[in-house]
């Protein structure tokens, strides 16, 4: 599916309305499609996301994966493969079965990118390692452990 199309087809829709009413009408129904082809797209594919993982949860294998080239939106079946032993370090969590989604800036994308490449290491692993790191910190803290006994806040006399 060509997302612009569907952007297009409904920024159309808006114009044409506009024009039905005067020159005020119309001049704000210019705004409304030009607002709409700038959130439409997110929203579309936050719309499919949730669709696809919908699917997925019904499927008794594999998983709905959204993927895009270009202006083209696929929702497309993967047949997932037996999870394998993880990554050496990825810490103790047995098999990776459990999945979320996650979304990104483009910035923060490409800096985890970017680490995981000069660990030598897939993203997955990367941000799997990270989450343990700030996982496991938290935890000692609640117990007690490093940054347990500080106090923070504001006091008056």
């Amino acid at each position: 599916m060509k997302m612009s199309l569907v952007v297009e087809g409904l920024r159309s829709d808006v114009v044409s309305v506009g024009e039905l009413g005067d020159d005020t009408v119309a001049a704000v129904a210019d705004r409304i499609a030009e607002l709409l082809g700038r959130s439409l797209p997110s929203r579309i594919l936050d719309l499919l996301s949730d669709v696809a993982a919908e699917l997925s949860a019904e499927l008794p294998e594999g998983r709905v994966e959204i993927r895009l080239a270009g202006d083209d939106v696929a929702l497309v079946h993967v047949h997932d493969e037996p999870v394998s032993v993880p990554e050496e370090g990825a810490g103790d969590h047995g098999e990776l079965s459990a999945r979320i989604t996650l979304r990104l800036s483009d910035g923060l994308k490409s800096r985890v990118e970017e680490s995981a490449a000069r660990e030598g290491i897939s993203v997955n692993t990367y941000v799997v390692r990270t989450l343990e790191r700030g996982t496991s910190v938290t935890t000692a803290r609640g117990r007690g452990g490093r940054g347990g006994n500080r106090l923070r806040g504001f006091a008056s006399t």
